[in-house]
């Protein structure tokens, strides 16, 4: 009968180290550079930041418009203000009128 003794490599000490390290640099990287890593949270707080003053430029608009509205319900309406919008929607003019546009 034979048997077959095998040597055992130098490397197989190796074999763990190696894995663990590569595990370790993969969720490392990610930890940082991942979508909700380190990097990302910067820019979710630029995008906030963004965003914030994109919102107060749409607040002071709806506000603006608000105010133009009010002016065109019962109760309120402005014959002037009627006039302004209707010429504005269809690109109405007299012959003798000066257009100011904003």
């Amino acid at each position: 009968m034979w048997t077959r003794h095998r040597r055992r490599s130098p490397l197989r000490h190796l074999v763990l180290p190696i894995f663990a390290t590569g595990v370790l640099a993969y969720f490392g990287h990610h930890a940082i550079n991942g979508s909700l890593g380190l990097t990302s949270g910067q820019q979710y707080e630029e995008r906030i930041a963004k965003l914030k003053a994109e919102l107060q430029s749409l607040e002071t608009r709806r506000a603006a418009l608000d105010k133009k509205t009010a002016m065109l319900r019962d109760g309120s309406l402005e014959r002037d203000m009627i006039d302004e919008q209707a010429r504005r929607l269809l690109g109405l003019t007299r012959s003798n009128e000066i257009v100011i546009l904003q």
